[in-house]
């Protein structure tokens, strides 16, 4: 029945009649509803409208290419303003897997399944067969196992996000191999091992986000190479070593976070005389002198520099900066006056609480040997 219902289709499609429509091939409409039967809404009706012959009339979050009749994307979000989930009396909630039957979509360019919080299993390994996947999203479920080894053959992928599942392992080393990546979002899972060395490989990579992870090692100096790399974000995992300087050589890095890891060794002054607007470097063993290189093309939306082993002054070149938006020098062994004017004379006690011998405004005045 579906092979001559697709035959209509075909024959619609050749006498060019104004009804024609496009018609997904049989094998992809088994591969659909096999996905369908592994997944269960409860709350809300994605699933309704996955009925007949043809996945490509109105089948909500499926789109198929229009020449071709295959199944181009599947879009499956929990967060949506689309109508069957303002119906809904409770969030969106889905639970089941995600089957091996998407592979079976031999033309998909993009795979959205987010938000779900109840879809568990491994990241399907065949994946990695879909040579025309430019979109991975399985952000918010909470999947288990490791990132497909063979990531690396998909190179036509510019966005990998993974983020907030249970994910184990390590980061594949073929990932480097993704030569149109341009956002990887690994957030939030249980990931271990060393960054792979070969990061400078991500040449159209602008956004790298591992935080809330387990990852070691250090970090790896290739990565300054990434010259489109304008987010780096590699907080709250156990990361130890040195800042590489070439970081703060990087020409569009703006954000770099590096909050609550194990990193020791003094900052470079590289980074201070860098372009970025947000640096977090909180929270680990950084030790040393602030350095005293802050110039009128300084603009800092955030610098967080607390809870660490700095000794030394507070800059007096921080006057200098075009703009210091939040700073915070809290918790570490700084001493001496702090510099007056501007940003200083705006920035509350907090920013300097709890160093070795800070005075003056805002904290307590200075005694005459300061």
């Amino acid at each position: 029945m579906l092979l001559s219902f697709f035959v209509l289709c075909i024959t619609l499609t050749s006498l060019a009649l104004p009804s024609a429509v496009t018609c997904c091939p049989p094998a992809e409409l088994a591969a659909l509803l096999s996905i369908k039967s592994s997944l269960h809404a409860t709350q809300v009706g994605v699933f309704d409208s996955w009925s007949g012959h043809n996945c490509c009339l109105m089948w909500y979050g499926v789109t198929c290419d229009p020449e071709t009749g295959s199944v181009a994307e599947v879009t499956l979000r929990a967060i949506s303003e689309e109508p069957i989930f303002e119906e809904a009396t409770k969030p969106g909630y889905m639970r089941g897997i995600i089957s091996p039957s998407v592979c079976q979509l031999k033309n998909l360019s993009s795979l959205i399944v987010t938000d779900w919080k109840g879809i568990e299993g491994e990241i399907p390994s065949c994946l990695t067969s879909l040579s025309s996947l430019r979109i991975i999203n399985l952000a918010g479920n909470c999947l288990s196992g490791m990132i497909p080894k063979d990531i690396g053959k998909l190179s036509r992928l510019t966005v990998l996000d993974v983020a907030d599942n249970k994910l184990t392992g390590c980061i594949p080393g073929s990932i480097t191999r993704l030569s149109s990546l341009m956002h990887m979002d690994l957030r939030n899972n249980q990931l271990t091992g060393r960054l792979p060395r070969d990061f400078s490989q991500l040449k159209m990579l602008s956004r790298a986000l591992l935080s809330g992870n387990k990852l070691t090692g250090t970090i790896p100096s290739s990565m300054s190479r990434i010259y489109r790399l304008a987010d780096l974000d590699l907080s709250m995992n156990m990361i130890s070593g040195r800042i590489p300087a070439s970081l703060g050589k990087m020409p569009v890095l703006e954000t770099l976070n590096l909050d609550s890891n194990r990193i020791t060794g003094p900052i470079p002054a590289s980074l201070i005389r860098s372009r970025m607007s947000n640096m977090n470097l909180s929270n680990n063993g950084i030790d040393g002198a602030i350095p005293d290189m802050f110039r009128s093309r300084s603009y800092f939306m955030l610098l967080d520099l607390s809870f660490n082993n700095l000794r030394g002054k507070v800059p007096k070149s921080l006057q200098k900066a075009s703009f210091v938006g939040h700073l915070d020098l809290s918790h570490n062994h700084l001493c001496g006056r702090i510099p007056s004017g501007s940003p200083f004379d705006r920035l509350e006690a907090s920013s300097f609480s709890f160093n070795d011998c800070l005075c003056g405004m805002p904290l307590e005045d200075c005694k005459e040997n300061h």
